[in-house]
């Protein structure tokens, strides 16, 4: 009874989730359209939205939420703020800021050695008991 209502619950903030990814979405290129000029910040939270939308259609798929999409939007958003900031804003915060990037960065990179080293040790051993397992037989 209880999974039950976490999984509708669930569904139902994801599917508002994306509707309100889409309407954000939207809602950017209408005011993109009234300006008649596109930004490099505008297209980071162009591109937010759509690993948003990513995120929710792999989580419908999967059950999953890939560790990568997230770090993905946190790089992005910090780069886009670092952005918006401009030339004016104080360099020890620019540093700050950079340093984050640099250490999501170095956890992507980690995340997907770690998960390319498991696949080869899995896809080895299983591969290895399989050829035991046919030549006992």
């Amino acid at each position: 009874m209880i999974e039950e209502t976490i999984k509708i619950t669930e569904k139902i903030l994801l599917t508002l989730i994306g509707i309100a990814t889409v309407f954000a979405t939207c809602q950017e290129i209408y005011f993109l359209i009234l300006q008649q000029k596109v930004q490099l910040a505008d297209l980071l939270l162009l591109f937010i939205y759509t690993e948003v939308l990513g995120m929710v259609a792999i989580f419908y798929k999967s059950r999953r939420i890939p560790i990568l999409l997230p770090l993905f939007i946190a790089i992005t958003a910090l780069s886009r703020m670092i952005i918006l900031q401009g030339k004016g804003s104080d360099p020890q915060n620019l540093l700050y800021e950079a340093g984050a990037v640099l250490l999501l960065a170095i956890a992507c990179f980690i995340v997907t050695h770690k998960n390319v080293s498991e696949a080869e040790d899995f896809d080895l051993n299983s591969d290895k008991k399989n050829r035991v397992n046919s030549e006992n037989a």
